[in-house]
């Protein structure tokens, strides 16, 4: 995107994109269950799971000490005007440099962050047949799922998942979520309505940060119809991590990612330049991530508040031979039929759009179709 000019970029972005595409109603092939190949005991990963070298993960034991940047957002509403600008300059030098950080102090309590975490874990050791009832297809991937793109043959990632609408209110349906274990509908319902809190407080700080009006973000992702979803992420002890990923490089296709990590398991790894950075979580944070819609829509030069890049960046997870690992992936998004389309008032005759205007649903069903693959949509 650098070196195209726009007409020339919008041009072939165009003849590479099938807007009209279809998926399937089922898996093109037999779906094995990560967790039902970890329980077998054998030190061997199939072939399937084995990444191309320069895919596989690395372990740099000189970006131990580095660490994605953790923000206390207590003040945010609370304190001075003084202490609110402060916050939100650590979170756009963080949106900048990094496109992830971590919050603290967010208003979600302790018992709901860890409660979420555990009872999604309990969900992952019911029975198969109790978690099978809820397998899913690509058309949507809600329900019990082992695989995220759909392409015939491709190496596959060492993970299961749970995945489920919340919002908008016509997608949510509490029967495709787990009734076992007890609770958990409740519980996942009651931590949905606080990462949307969460997730509406960050729109209006990005807002501000970009130099546009504050509910400008709210509005372009199409106000009280904004999406979210959950994805609930399980990695299983695997033998052989240093072959594998339990989630391959990608940027989220969505707004914004909050993560409700496993804070006794390390496991995400962020992009820094050449390096690849384990996420040291803190105690009960919440880490967030810039998506493409972002970068695309506003990650082009701000005003003079800011005059930098909001951008999505490339992570992955590593897997554990001893440990498995929960994670909650929660995808703050746009209304599916929005156009996505950089904000007028970012774009000039000297900086014009990189991305061609697209709806949401668009994007993500190109997503769907190859599963993640670092930053090549």
């Amino acid at each position: 995107s650098q070196t195209l000019d726009t007409p020339n970029l919008i041009s072939l972005v165009s003849t590479k994109l099938n807007f009209n595409m279809e998926l399937p109603s089922e898996w093109l092939e037999p779906i094995v269950r990560v967790q039902t190949l970890s329980d077998t005991g054998s030190p061997v990963i199939p072939d399937r799971y084995i990444k191309p070298l320069p895919q596989r993960p690395s372990f740099n034991i000189q970006s131990d000490s580095q660490n994605i940047p953790i923000i206390d957002l207590y003040e945010l509403t609370k304190g001075s005007a003084t202490a609110q600008k402060a916050i939100m300059d650590q979170i756009s030098i963080a949106c900048r440099e990094w496109g992830f950080f971590q919050v603290v102090n967010h208003g979600i309590s302790g018992e709901l962050v860890d409660g979420a975490r555990e009872i999604w874990k309990e969900f992952f050791h019911q029975p198969m047949e109790v978690k099978q009832n809820y397998a899913n297809a690509p058309k949507t991937y809600e329900g019990y799922g082992s695989r995220l793109g759909i392409q015939k043959g491709a190496i596959l990632d060492w993970s299961d998942y749970f995945f489920l609408h919340y919002l908008p209110s016509k997608l949510k349906n509490h029967n495709k979520w787990p009734s076992q274990p007890p609770f958990l509908r409740g519980v996942t319902e009651e931590y949905s309505k606080e990462i949307v809190r969460l997730g509406n407080l960050l729109l209006w700080v990005f807002s501000i940060n970009l130099g546009l009006q504050e509910d400008y973000l709210k509005g372009a992702f199409g106000g009280d119809d904004i999406g979210a979803c959950l994805r609930v992420n399980f990695y299983p002890k695997c033998p052989q991590p240093d072959l594998t990923l339990g989630l391959s490089s990608h940027s989220d296709p969505g707004g914004m990612t909050f993560l409700l990590p496993d804070e006794h398991v390390s496991g995400l790894q962020v992009r820094k330049g050449d390096e690849w950075i384990t996420v040291k979580p803190a105690r009960h944070a919440i880490i967030v991530n810039i998506g493409d819609q972002i970068q695309v829509s506003w990650g082009r030069r701000a005003k003079v508040l800011t005059n930098g890049i909001y951008k999505s960046v490339e992570h992955r997870v590593i897997v554990n031979p001893d440990k498995e690992r929960v994670s909650l992936a929660y995808f703050f998004n746009p209304k599916s039929d929005v156009l996505i389309k950089p904000a007028t008032e970012l774009v000039t005759s000297t900086k014009p759009a990189l991305y061609q205007p697209m709806t949401y649903d668009d994007y993500r069903l190109f997503i769907r179709t190859k599963g993640p693959q670092g930053k090549s949509q």
